[in-house]
């Protein structure tokens, strides 16, 4: 599992967007637990289907036990425990964040340790020097908001759809680069390594100045109204805003890189899959000769096939979880090393 190739297979990948949410501007955890519960079985027979075997031929039954909304875990763990006892076939309890770091290795071969990890996500923003799998050093995390939870309520603002992350890219792409200038949060140039903010991330501050943006950008007299600024305004902001926080999250990365001596850059969650974001961190990366993987959108966002790798690896390690197995809504990823909790 730590050479220079990764070879498993994916045989089989369902993937069901809960589009109910879309309705609400966000996640409703209520919905979400009965939802699941409700597409769960049919959606785990067609991956076996899919994959051309039946429920004998499964070795191991992998499933995600933290962190996440709790009801929704529940529900997946409940199954999997059922299911492995059915059978007669061991548990594998996932952490979420850890089956991120695996997910690019699916299609890229290449993407295996050593290598520097941002995952990027609505609910988490962390930096991580992967020395071995299952051998992590946490470098930095956001202090507040995770930069997917930004780019949703940055889309709010523009009155764009929810989830916002693939709205606001498209609309930034039609916008001036040069109109709104945006700090880049947490980004001196005077920081240091032993500095404490040095790799760390900051987003609350960023969805501040783009509401004020927003609310001056509106036509006179309007202010304080909740319709969005004019087209060409809302493209420009959008433009400003990503260009802030892609900027901060490529220099957070390289630094990580420069410091580890790594020479594979891997990305993983939702944002993974902005395009200005692989872009511009495979631009500053070249010049200093590092490879840049980045996920395809299957394997960006939450899907099961990050959570089946991952738990091959543990499978093969001799890892399994006993069937009284539990779901936690925080939990520290396994092998992080400085002791950090990340989770909020």
């Amino acid at each position: 599992m730590d050479g220079t190739a990764d070879e498993s297979t994916l045989r089989s990948l369902i993937i069901l967007s809960q589009d109910a949410h879309t309705v609400y501007g966000g996640v409703v955890p209520e919905i979400a637990s009965r939802m699941h519960l409700a597409s769960l079985v049919p959606v785990v027979d067609r991956a076996i289907e899919g994959a051309g075997i039946d429920r004998s031929a499964i070795d191991a039954v992998a499933v995600t036990v933290a962190p996440g909304l709790v009801g929704a875990l529940l529900v997946g763990v409940s199954y999997a425990k059922a299911l492995a006892f059915a059978i007669g076939r061991p548990l594998i309890a996932v952490h979420h964040l850890e089956a991120h770091l695996f997910a690019t290795s699916i299609e890229h071969p290449q993407a295996v340790p050593p290598f520097t990890g941002l995952l990027v996500s609505g609910g988490h923003t962390m930096l991580i020097d992967v020395r071995a799998w299952g051998d992590y050093t946490l470098l930095g995390a956001t202090r507040d908001d995770a930069a997917g939870e930004a780019f949703d309520k940055v889309a709010k603002l523009l009155g764009l759809p929810y989830p916002g992350g693939r709205h606001v890219e498209t609309l930034a792409r039609q916008g001036n680069p040069s109109r709104f200038h945006f700090s880049r949060p947490m980004l001196r140039s005077n920081q240091e390594p032993d500095s404490p903010d040095y790799f760390d991330f900051s987003f609350s501050g960023i969805k501040t100045a783009v509401m004020n943006a927003v609310r001056t950008s509106l036509p006179a007299g309007a202010a304080g109204n909740a319709e969005p600024p004019a087209d060409s305004a809302r493209a420009d902001i959008a433009r400003g805003f990503q260009d802030a926080v892609i900027d901060t999250l490529v220099e957070k990365t390289m630094r990580g890189a420069m410091i580890s001596q790594r020479q594979r850059i891997v990305l993983g969650g939702g944002v993974a899959c902005n395009q200005a974001l692989v872009g511009a961190m495979r631009d500053r990366a070249s010049s200093r000769g590092i490879d840049v993987f980045a996920p395809t959108p299957r394997l960006a966002t939450d899907n099961a096939a990050m959570i089946a790798r991952t738990g091959l690896f543990h499978l093969a390690h001799g890892r399994t979880a006993p069937l009284d197995q539990n779901a936690y809504a925080t939990q520290q990823m396994p092998g992080l090393r400085n002791g950090r909790t990340v989770e909020r």
